[in-house]
């Protein structure tokens, strides 16, 4: 119990002078050193005939580590990168940077996840989407849709409200095509004719697997971000739109 106690306090206070940081919001060597931190603790409280000092010194050193490591950091941005890395864009003017995912080792759904978790669930509304070194996503809206005075506010609400006063239906995406592949459960539901779709991609010199992403909205408004093109929209027919 006493061994418990004084590892207890030992790591609590190595912790509060590593920072304050959360965990979603650590650099990766900061959450190694934490996690080794974690599991060294662990070694003289589970063995009572470990001393206590065989796990007091490795997270005293550790601990150690992590400040000299961040000290550094700040003073050198070479190093900062070394061991943050640098931020990323994944969506960009022209659509989502297929070689920036690859570097990522993320897929388009990793993507689409990130974008609707923080608060978009239209790609079409984004300029910009850049993963942050500590893995969280920063999204710059496109000029349209930023957030004015008083009077852009009432002017945007007036353009999506009808004549007769009733407020437009919410329009929701669904995907189509992820990562070259035909999504057939939201064709059928959306009763988007494929043909057609090749069609539209075709005019552009392209095929179903040349598409990263593709996706429809209830007005038939697709939106299409090739692989190694510049992302464009166009329209299909659709006989779907009430039943999403």
């Amino acid at each position: 119990m006493l061994k418990s106690i004084i590892t207890f306090a030992v790591v609590f206070f190595v912790i509060r002078l590593m920072g304050k940081r959360q965990i979603g919001e650590m650099q990766p060597f900061e959450l190694v050193i934490t996690l080794i931190i974690a599991e060294v603790a662990c070694i003289p409280m589970n063995d009572p005939y470990i001393p206590l000092y065989y796990g007091l010194i490795p997270i005293v050193t550790l601990a150690t580590l992590a400040i000299v490591l961040s000290f550094i950091s700040r003073k050198s941005l070479k190093v900062r990168k070394l061991l943050s890395g640098s931020s990323v864009i994944v969506i960009n003017p022209d659509g989502v940077v297929y070689e920036n995912l690859q570097k990522l080792n993320m897929n388009m759904d990793d993507i689409i996840e990130a974008v609707r978790t923080a608060g978009y669930a239209d790609i079409t509304q984004i300029a910009y989407a850049i993963f942050e070194t500590n893995g969280k996503l920063c999204v710059v809206e496109k000029e349209q849709q930023q957030g004015g005075g008083e009077e852009d506010k009432k002017s945007r609400k007036s353009e999506n409200t009808q004549s007769d006063g009733q407020e437009q239906k919410a329009l929701l995406p669904l995907e189509l095509v992820v990562d070259g592949k035909i999504n057939e459960q939201n064709i059928k539901l959306t009763g988007t004719n494929i043909r057609e779709l090749e069609d539209v991609i075709g005019e552009k010199g392209l095929k179903i697997s040349d598409l990263l992403y593709a996706d429809i909205r209830q007005d038939g408004n697709a939106y299409f971000s090739p692989k190694k093109q510049k992302a464009f929209c166009s329209k299909l027919a659709i006989s779907g739109g009430d039943n999403w």
